[in-house]
């Protein structure tokens, strides 16, 4: 093997460098690149030192022309700094980083307009396959996109050609922490509500609902307080039912935000948890299991999402139908609430 010192430190090291220093043609050594090389392991290992030795970086473009793959993945979420959304794409990354995926990260915002804006950015990036948290694009728009790379979306339930959903079961979540307090003994069971345009949102008033019916309660609009998901609408959905004086033994808030915040509001006003007021949230942030007290709350994690959409996407990269799954909503007790 040719030592490295022939080739200058700020010359630009090529392919054609590496084939001629580790004595096997540029052909092999882009197959051996790009994992499809049926070679020796001598050979192998004659281009990793090259590789090594000579400070070779493969351009990610020449293997795109080549293989006809960028090797990385367009992912759209709504809000980068999310404490729920963050955790997913950690899962994400976790999973395509194995497979020798690079994910690009955009943030739509919860805007169908700001969201097509970057499908169309990471689309000019040559992604091989995009996966869509949850958002407000229409489903029209991700069944056209699905007919040109595959797609994941997650929060919904949509079938095409070329596109996997994965949806919580947040009805059953909402149903399970509505039932929780119900047999603790509480009867006056106030809802914080998420976005209502967010179809998970709609999906847990449904579950709250369904579980006072089924408990002969009857369902009391002046008990349901509007939130936006995160915690400053806790602290004001908080503010406003104490000041309609409509009775309350427990609060069930449609995410751990908001439950931190409606804690917070109870807090202010001398109100104890659990003691005077139980909470129950949805989610199980990594907070969740830290605040004070602890927080009763429905399991969903954001990294299993996370996962689960980034190994979905892989196996329609491979031309497999997906067949992960993400797991049933599971109630965590803790200690924000008691019985009556």
């Amino acid at each position: 093997m040719k030592s490295s010192k022939t080739a200058r430190p700020s010359a630009k090291v090529t392919l054609g460098m590496v084939a001629e220093a580790s004595g096997v043609s540029p052909s092999t050594v882009s197959r051996i690149l790009n994992g499809t090389a049926v070679v020796s392991q001598e050979k192998k290992d004659a281009v990793d030192r090259a590789i090594a030795e000579l400070g070779f970086v493969p351009n990610p473009i020449a293997r795109l022309l080549a293989g006809g793959r960028s090797l990385s993945v367009g992912v759209v979420t709504q809000s980068l700094d999310s404490p729920y959304y963050g955790v997913a794409l950690r899962g994400i990354e976790e999973v395509l980083a194995a497979a020798g995926y690079c994910p690009l990260f955009a943030s739509g915002h919860w805007s169908a307009k700001e969201e097509q804006r970057c499908i169309d950015t990471l689309r000019s990036r040559r992604v091989d396959g995009m996966i869509v948290l949850t958002g407000r694009l229409s489903d029209e728009a991700l069944r056209r996109m699905a007919k040109e790379l595959p797609v994941v979306v997650t929060g919904r339930s949509l079938k095409a050609t070329g596109l996997f959903s994965l949806n919580f079961n947040d009805f059953e979540g909402a149903r399970l922490a509505t039932d929780h307090l119900l047999s603790l003994g509480h009867r006056k069971i106030a809802f914080i509500a998420g976005d209502p345009v967010h179809p998970d949102a709609q999906e847990r008033l449904r579950g709250y609902r369904a579980a006072l019916e089924a408990g002969g309660i009857k369902y009391k609009p002046s008990l349901v307080l509007p939130g936006l998901f995160h915690e400053d609408s806790g602290v004001l959905a908080v503010e406003q039912l104490i000041k309609s004086r409509e009775p309350f033994t427990a609060i069930f808030a449609a995410n751990d935000q908001m439950a931190f915040g409606a804690s917070l509001a109870l807090y202010r006003r001398g109100i104890r948890v659990p003691e005077d007021v139980s909470i129950v949230g949805f989610d199980d942030l990594a907070g969740a299991a830290h605040s004070i007290p602890p927080l009763t709350t429905i399991h969903q994690a954001g990294l299993e999402l996370g996962r689960c959409a980034a190994q979905a996407l892989l196996e329609l990269l491979a031309g497999n139908k997906p067949t992960v799954q993400l797991p049933e909503p599971r109630l965590i007790v803790r200690s924000s609430t008691r019985a009556l």
